[in-house]
């Protein structure tokens, strides 16, 4: 993006109300794009579907914290009013980018916006070309933290419905008589993510709830191979198993054992070799039309993987460490009370619990050329969500704060990984400012130390909800849904 300063205003108040107005107009414009074309826009990977005119301008003015230039409403408005004027078929629209594309490229050559635009869709034109041949159902086995997390972003993301739908949840029968009711209401009301967006109404004699006007039944089993879902109109489903408590290709293919289900996800690292671990963005190509069963692997995998391979990718990694300062979990005590792990019986809102993680292991199973090059341990601390993960690396080569500071804000603004990895360099942000964050981790860019071939690097990550996206995205590739993303990469 080439250096623009825009001027001044005389009057900020009326500048502000201008865009705020426009912000206002391009909502339903918006709304148009989804439900009828199914094509969601996008202000660089923020998206615009559902948001408030406040939140429309906040994602215009993310852009400059981190291209370190401006992006207005005044700008990205006319770009949208075209798109909501042409017959589009379904795709991912970055308005934001496509905005700044014509200003630094076409508009100078004295090339219209509405020529340009129509250019760079030419091919979504009266397409009507689908994501998925037909929709998929999809099955979440356990709602706990992850699994009503990925319930809210499959009712988010249903659209018309003709993609991925959430058809039903399967839990162990809770032993209160509105056992319905009360899990329905942990998916309407959360402590760390706020209020579900949207209505949710409970059936009990259907026992089901509909969530936005998406039926889920509630299904009562205490083991995968109990249920039979095409019972409840349920086939060739995607199990997303969220328990944890199956790891192997044993104890997994139970699931596939089941009439109605084709594939399994499983929201942690597998056992055995035998299991793919798929960390999107980075080794998502493994995933293959005839797999049955792909690990998603962990928050903490999925936060450090692809930093870590766009470092490997332009500096070397010789050897590190990772250090991971993450938030406690549910597996861990309220009060000291026994427990099975080291240290973990103690109380986890009061204290900090060294632990041992196996994400640095993991990483070789995603990136094979970091085997045996990396250690690391883990630190619980009192907080409910939002992890760091500290990377101490050593690399081949010496370099500086600057360079390693602006490649990865180029690797989070405009490379493949760009859905992997967020980048901030604000001096002032803290854990919870990260919550609610779809990237896999975010880039501290301030934390930055470099010293000769010695780097520390500061990742945050959600997670919680920055790891269900990573899940979500597997899930995607896995049932094979694939959208036209626009602008092309150039």
């Amino acid at each position: 993006m080439t250096e623009k300063k825009r001027a001044r205003p005389d009057d900020y108040f009326k500048d502000w109300k201008e865009r705020e107005a426009l912000a206002e107009d391009i909502l339903p414009m918006v709304g148009k794009l989804y439900r009828k074309n199914n094509v969601k826009t996008y202000i660089y990977g923020t998206t615009l579907v559902n948001q408030s005119a406040l939140q429309v301008m906040k994602a215009h003015r993310a852009v400059r914290q981190v291209e370190e230039n401006e992006l207005s409403e005044f700008e990205t408005y006319p770009v949208i009013k075209i798109l909501s004027e042409l017959d589009l078929g379904t795709a991912h629209i970055d308005v934001g980018r496509l905005a700044v594309r014509y200003e630094e490229s076409a508009r100078s050559k004295g090339v219209g916006l509405e020529e340009y635009v129509r250019e760079q869709v030419a091919e979504l034109i009266g397409s009507d070309a689908k994501p998925i041949d037909r929709p998929r159902d999809v099955v979440l086995y356990g709602f706990g933290r992850i699994g009503r997390l990925m319930a809210r972003l499959l009712i988010e993301k249903t659209g018309g419905g003709d993609t991925l739908r959430l058809r039903a949840i399967v839990v162990r029968r809770g032993g209160a008589p509105n056992d319905l009711v009360k899990r329905a209401s942990l998916l309407r009301r959360d402590s760390v993510h706020g209020a579900f967006q949207g209505t949710i109404r409970v059936d009990e004699d259907a026992e089901s709830f509909v969530a936005n006007g998406n039926e889920i039944k509630v299904i009562y089993a205490s083991s995968p191979d109990q249920v039979d879902y095409t019972q409840y109109g349920i086939d060739d489903a995607i199990v997303v198993d969220n328990t944890g408590i199956w790891k192997d290709t044993k104890g997994l293919s139970m699931h596939l054992a089941c009439k109605g289900v084709s594939k399994v996800i499983l929201t942690a690292p597998s056992k055995g070799s035998d299991i793919k671990n798929i960390v999107y963005g980075v080794n998502s190509n493994l995933i293959e039309d005839n797999d049955t069963i792909i690990s998603a692997a962990s928050c903490t995998t999925n936060a450090i993987v692809p930093p870590l391979k766009a470092m490997d990718d332009k500096f070397g990694i010789v050897s590190g460490h990772v250090e991971t300062v993450h938030a406690y979990t549910n597996d861990q005590n309220l009060i000291d009370n026994y427990h099975a792990a080291s240290r973990r019986g103690r109380s986890a809102p009061l204290n900090m619990v060294l632990t041992e993680t196996g994400a640095a292991k993991a990483v070789a199973k995603v990136l094979p050329q970091l085997q045996g090059k990396l250690t690391g341990n883990a630190i619980r601390v009192p907080t409910p969500n939002v992890s760091m993960a500290i990377l101490n690396l050593r690399l081949s080569r010496e370099t500086t704060r600057e360079e390693v500071n602006d490649y990865m804000r180029y690797v989070a603004l405009h490379s493949a990984l760009r859905r992997q990895i967020d980048y901030t360099n604000s001096p002032e942000v803290v854990s919870t400012d990260m919550v609610g964050s779809r990237h896999a981790c975010i880039f501290d860019a301030g934390a930055t130390i470099v010293n000769g071939s010695n780097v520390v690097l500061y990742l945050w990550y959600d997670n919680e909800f920055g790891y269900s996206c990573q899940v979500f995205r597997v899930l995607e590739q896995m049932a094979g849904v694939h959208y036209q993303v626009y602008p092309r990469e150039v």
